[in-house]
């Protein structure tokens, strides 16, 4: 057996509740994986942020934890997937955090983006990034972050303040504060990175009123960007071989690397993903995005919903049930939600609607409408929002769409997924490999130092999947989907 045969990446998977280690072996297989909590606040209505320092500390516990379970050699090289848009600045010299970690869900900056809107400029950033104007985006959140700082364009412009999305952040503490860098995927959400240049442009930052000197140098997906620094059961000396945003690591990692595939990671919120070999400006409410940089760039279409799987925990809480699973359980004790919709707008719609200012409604009650009705309403709110991003990208790519490809926590739920097919009319195929952004950003950083060769080597690896055919009948599915439009239409309104 070669020393590349018994190779292992450490893949670190940050996201918006919890941060995950997983060490993955050349066969493609998880060894072993540990995850560590890191949970968001809310300081104010729509706002939500995290603690720089303690979402670190997450992801220390969770690769000490997971090397301690692996035993055996060390890993050859790490791999960076994190959740995208959420933004922090933080001090050069000495690496303090300069301000919360500002949330992709976090709505703060909305009166900025208002403004840019009243201002005319959506048209040019739209074509310019591929990006609707939205605060979900990090380019809003770094002027906000800026403008709560003490003179912080001078410092900013002196090369003092460093700005960065979480795969940054993690970077810099991995390396020492060797290393200011980012992947292009998360610098494609920034607002601030030019899709069809593939650089920061001057023209977007002063529009965002940031100096150039704050941004890291952009690499592709897949390649070196520094060697950590000894941390636990971490050594020295290990390249970090690949960043990349977790909805793009998880097209990735499904083995949608071709035009027409399609797939959706259900998290907190989820995303639509659709490869596609150039950049195309969507008129559907969708934005456009690179889906990965290797030897070359993949771009994509994307449909971002804000909340989903945050649906069903804001439910859990309303009614002091413990977490998703019993929500789910709770949802399975009626036969349908007899007409009782949510549509989860907690901090505005998100594609194809892109309304900031909306918020959620719960509509169609009765007096016989009980927690049970509830439940399975905030469940079904997942499957119709991808529903409706789903027609969108089927519309923008002008063929019918085969399947849907599925990962992330809430498609552990076999109910949850049959459901989607039925509403979509589409078969879905669920990845059961569970961490499935953690092994597509593995899977790139296994490119970039040898333990596989190519795409076609990587689609060979085992995968274990489950489909879920369509059985709805068509006329039921319209009427389902014609009263979740009403219910949409109500909160537009």
């Amino acid at each position: 057996m070669s020393p590349r045969d018994e190779a292992r990446i450490l893949a670190i998977d940050q996201g918006t509740t919890n941060s995950k280690a997983l060490l993955v072996g050349s066969d493609g297989r998880v060894v072993a994986q540990a995850s560590a909590p890191a949970s968001p606040t809310f300081p104010r209505p729509a706002w939500v942020e995290q603690d720089a320092m303690a979402l670190w500390d997450s992801v220390l516990r969770a690769m000490e934890a997971c090397l301690a379970e692996a035993g055996g050699p060390a890993p050859i090289a790490v791999a960076i997937t994190n959740q995208r848009e959420s933004a922090l600045l933080w001090e050069r010299a000495t690496g303090a955090p300069l301000g919360p970690v500002v949330s992709w869900q976090c709505r703060r900056s909305g009166e900025f983006c208002e403004q840019l809107r009243r201002d005319g400029l959506e048209p040019f950033l739209f074509e310019r990034t591929g990006l609707t104007i939205d605060p979900l985006f990090s380019g809003s959140k770094a002027r906000w972050l800026l403008d709560q700082l003490p003179d912080g364009r001078e410092r900013a412009e002196a090369g003092e303040v460093c700005f960065g999305t979480v795969d940054s952040w993690l970077l810099w503490r991995l390396t020492g504060g060797r290393e200011h860098r980012c992947d292009v995927t998360n610098a494609s959400r920034t607002q601030l990175f030019n899709l069809h240049t593939l650089a920061w442009d001057d023209e977007l930052l002063a529009v965002f009123g940031l100096p150039r000197a704050l941004l890291p140098e952009v690499l592709p997906s897949s390649g070196h960007y520094g060697e950590t620094v000894a941390l636990g059961l971490l050594p020295a000396g290990v390249p970090v071989a690949s960043m990349i945003g977790d909805s793009h690591a998880a097209l990735f990692g499904q083995g949608g690397h071709h035009a027409g595939s399609i797939k959706a990671t259900y998290g907190t919120g989820s995303s639509l993903m659709m490869p596609l070999a150039r950049p195309v400006i969507s008129q559907r409410g969708l934005s456009t995005t690179v889906a990965w940089g290797t030897d070359r760039v993949t771009y994509a279409l994307e449909g971002n919903i804000a909340v989903t799987g945050a649906a069903v925990q804001w439910v859990a809480d309303l009614l002091g049930l413990d977490d998703f699973g019993r929500v789910a359980e709770l949802a399975l004790e009626v036969d349908d939600s007899d007409g009782v919709v949510l549509v989860p707008a907690f901090v505005g719609l998100g594609a194809p609607h892109w309304r900031q200012e909306v918020r959620g409604i719960l509509t169609g009650l009765t007096r016989g409408a009980g927690a049970a009705h509830v439940a399975r309403a905030a469940l079904e709110s997942i499957a119709f929002q991808v529903c409706d991003v789903f027609a969108a990208m089927a519309a923008e790519a002008g063929v019918p769409l085969a399947q849907l490809l599925a990962d992330g926590g809430a498609s552990r739920n076999d109910w949850l997924m049959q459901f989607q097919a039925d509403l979509l009319g589409t078969q879905v195929v669920r990845d059961d490999a569970g961490e499935v952004s953690a092994l597509g950003a593995a899977q790139l950083a296994g490119l970039a130092v040898g333990v596989w060769a190519s795409e076609a080597e990587l689609a060979a690896l085992p995968r274990t999947t489950t489909t879920f055919e369509p059985r709805m009948a068509a006329q039921e599915r319209a009427c389902r989907r014609e009263t979740w439009q009403r219910a949409i239409a109500q909160c537009l309104a």
